[in-house]
């Protein structure tokens, strides 16, 4: 199993204080804990895209492509890229360009996004969501595969054979479908013979299990080989010494941020009993000790058949920078060789 972070670039003020981190501080902050999670030997750090006043990650190739030149192991992704609001030929060439910074070390996570405000930013129909993506998905994939591609669509001008350039280091640049819950998603991703990154970000692992074999299902009937169905969780966690003291320093931050996002959708106030229930044994938050925090993930790795990938959505605590980059190394250097010493004695799922 793979474990990284992904960061929202968040720049909400500190629930304790008051105070807001300058943007050009907390872009600072972030490629430090890119770098810290490199040297703590973590495999994967994605960055997200919004469009929104609380993240810094509306251009998340430019993050990335700061963070290629001040590493040298890890891998590094979207998390996700609205594909569906961009034109795949600039996502495609952004990212075969950090290929060829990086030596080999990018992915691409596209997705429809949790948030609308991309659709009408650079002018698109909300009512073609979905089309939007099927198409832009499809365009992205040739290009992957062929430097000259012919092809024509609704939303975009026809390809006529023109060469894309750059080509990206890696012979077959990795490319993940990011899913929330919506079973068409995730049947389209195992049809595809495409990655799976599944965000869960509430509820519990095991309730996504249907979805997660409708996956596996939809990409056996397509005739996809069984290792290429690969399976990654995107979940809220923190590493802290203790149990309590993770909680507590997660929590303000998370409860600032649901609550905020929660007021636009209608949702009521974020509670620390909710938090509680979400860290505890059956809730999909893996935040505590090294330990704790271990076992819930072969307790999420078990419920889901498997999993190849889990990376941890840290940023919403909110912390200073030492604090965070504790956490970091503390999920690199303590949990991570644990979970993969645990996993490599028991019978491998995939």
């Amino acid at each position: 199993m793979e474990i990284g972070i992904d960061s929202f670039a968040a720049t909400i003020p500190n629930p304790a204080t008051g105070h807001t981190v300058p943007p050009a501080d907390r872009m600072e902050a972030l490629l430090a804990e890119v770098e810290t999670a490199d040297r703590a030997g973590l495999d994967v750090f994605g960055i997200g895209e919004h469009h929104r006043k609380e993240f810094l990650d509306s251009a998340p190739a430019i993050i990335l492509s700061a963070a290629a030149a001040r590493t040298k192991q890890i891998r590094l992704t979207s998390a996700v890229t609205v594909l569906s609001a961009a034109d795949p030929v600039r996502v495609f060439q952004d990212f075969a360009t950090i290929d060829l910074i990086s030596k080999g070390r990018v992915e691409i996570v596209v997705g429809r996004g949790s948030f609308g405000e991309a659709y009408p930013l650079y002018g698109f129909a909300m009512e073609d969501y979905d089309a939007l993506f099927v198409e832009k998905l499809d365009l992205l994939l040739k290009l992957r595969d062929e430097t000259h591609v012919k092809w024509q669509g609704r939303f975009r001008p026809a390809l006529t054979g023109q060469g894309v350039y750059p080509r990206p280091h890696q012979a077959k640049m990795p490319v993940w479908l990011g899913v929330g819950g919506t079973p068409q998603s995730f049947a389209r991703a195992g049809s595809l013979g495409l990655p799976l990154m599944v965000a869960i970000i509430g509820g519990s692992f095991d309730r996504f299990r249907p979805l997660v074999d409708l996956y596996r299902e939809a990409g056996r009937h397509a005739g996809h080989a069984p290792e290429s169905l690969k399976v990654g969780i995107h979940a809220m966690g923190f590493v802290g010494e203790t149990d309590a003291a993770a909680a507590d320093a997660f929590f303000p931050g998370w409860a600032y941020m649901a609550t905020e996002i929660g007021r636009e959708r209608g949702w009521s106030r974020a509670t620390r009993a909710q938090f509680d229930a979400m860290r505890g044994p059956h809730g999909a938050f893996l935040i505590g000790s090294p330990q704790t925090v271990r076992d819930k993930i072969l307790a999420a790795n078990e419920a889901l058949g498997g999993i190849s990938r889990l990376t941890f959505q840290m940023s919403s605590a909110m912390l200073e920078t030492k604090a965070m980059q504790r956490s970091i190394e503390l999920l690199g250097t303590d949990v991570a060789p644990a979970v993969k010493e645990a996993l490599g004695k028991a019978p491998h799922h995939g």
